[in-house]
């Protein structure tokens, strides 16, 4: 069984984005390492290029910043990183730059992976999701924040990114046949200084909408307000090694005040429900557990 990792990026420095961890968290199980470098304006490439392995396959791409609806643009660059993989590989482990992994979970998707290799129904394996927020103690919780995403796939050119590369659907948009696997995703995206997140809200938001949309919903602010959330939980366990050092630096301060967290009394029903039960109503999957 042979394992490709693969990612794409763009102007990592600028927005700050954890692609170094988000890589390295998982290439001590792949066998090689391919990683879509859009043109920067940043030293992105050396960036990547300073990663010491011989596994890493950089492949240069040149964004179409004209495609502005519903994140296309990062699917499209995600399909060509994976149509790169040659059929040698058994499994393609997709980590966003923003994503990591915690070690303790190594062996157990290893494992998994070799379960299901020979198994041709089983299409991709679905992870559980940490999202932190605001600082490295907090996490979202709530209908805001998916629950579950496919992340490993099997090698098949028939499967594609889907929409905005949250998921992966087949070639005639069918959702994927999956299993459940007992490991996280830790999700960094927001996590970062707010000057950064800021910058990255303005620049990201332009994959989605026109700059008049931009204008409009998008501050123009210096700094992202983190106080504008709803439900967050206090995070005490521990995060992916790789992520130690960005937790040591981090120089920003938030602290979650739930007494002014904006929340409808419908959407605080459903959260109860969800607590109680584990139920999510209404939730969007976009896979099929078998």
């Amino acid at each position: 069984m042979k394992v490709a990792g693969f990612t794409i990026i763009r102007n990592a420095i600028t927005y700050d984005y954890p692609v170094i961890e988000a890589i390295t968290s998982i290439l001590p199980i792949c066998d090689a390492f391919y990683i879509g470098v859009g043109k920067s304006n940043d030293a992105t490439r050396k960036l990547i290029e300073s990663i010491a392995s011989d596994k890493l396959i950089i492949i240069d791409s040149v964004w179409d910043d004209n495609l502005r609806e519903g994140g296309k643009v990062l699917a499209i660059e995600t399909n060509k990183v994976f149509d790169a993989i040659t059929s040698e590989f058994n499994w393609c482990f997709y980590i966003q730059s923003d994503e990591c992994v915690h070690e303790q979970d190594l062996s157990t998707i290893i494992q998994t992976m070799q379960q299901y290799n020979n198994n041709t129904k089983v299409e991709g394996l679905l992870f559980k999701y940490k999202h932190f927020y605001g600082q490295y103690n907090y996490i979202g919780s709530g209908g805001r924040w998916y629950k579950n995403e496919i992340r490993i796939i099997k090698n098949n050119k028939n499967i594609r990114s889907y929409k905005d590369a949250q998921g992966f659907r087949t070639i005639d948009n069918k959702k994927l046949n999956v299993k459940k696997i007992n490991a996280f995703i830790y999700h960094y995206g927001w996590v970062k200084p707010p000057k950064a997140q800021q910058a990255k809200q303005q620049n990201f938001h332009k994959m989605w909408h026109d700059d008049v949309w931009v204008k409009k919903n998008i501050s123009a602010a210096d700094e992202f307000n983190y106080n504008n959330i709803d439900i967050l939980e206090e995070y005490k366990q521990s995060h992916p090694a790789v992520i130690a050092n960005r937790i040591k630096n981090s120089d920003w301060s938030f602290t979650y005040d739930k007494t002014k967290a904006k929340l409808k009394s419908k959407y605080k029903f459903l959260f109860f429900i969800e607590k109680l039960t584990g139920w999510r109503i209404g939730e969007n999957k976009n896979y099929k557990i078998i």
